[in-house]
């Protein structure tokens, strides 16, 4: 009698069919996984930078000396953070709200 041939009365051959299944699908689920984050990657590079720095609006101007560090902006407000560690904050007027000393290091 022949020992490497497989006998049809083995049990273990609906285990093994249904494991060799299990392990197809794993592969084409990580095949799709691996395309997807291919094409989010070249999505994402294909966007356009954001600017380095912010414009300000033409409303708004700095007090004499002050360079702006930072810019952020609200709804209805900018934040400029000067040089000089001054927040000021202004309305969408350009009218200054606040000035406030910073302690930056």
């Amino acid at each position: 009698m022949d020992t490497n041939t497989p006998q049809n009365e083995d049990p273990d051959i609906p285990h093994i069919r249904f494991l060799r299944g299990l392990v197809t699908v794993l592969a084409g689920v990580m095949i799709l996984g691996l395309l997807v984050l291919i094409v989010l990657i070249v999505i994402r590079f294909r966007t356009p930078p954001l600017p380095a720095f912010p414009a300000l609006p033409a409303a708004i101007a700095l007090p004499d000396g002050a360079d702006a560090q930072a810019v952020t902006a609200g709804p209805g407000w900018y934040l400029v953070v000067t040089q000089d560690g001054r927040a000021l904050v202004y309305a969408s007027d350009g009218k200054l709200v606040s000035d406030t000393a910073l302690d930056l290091p």
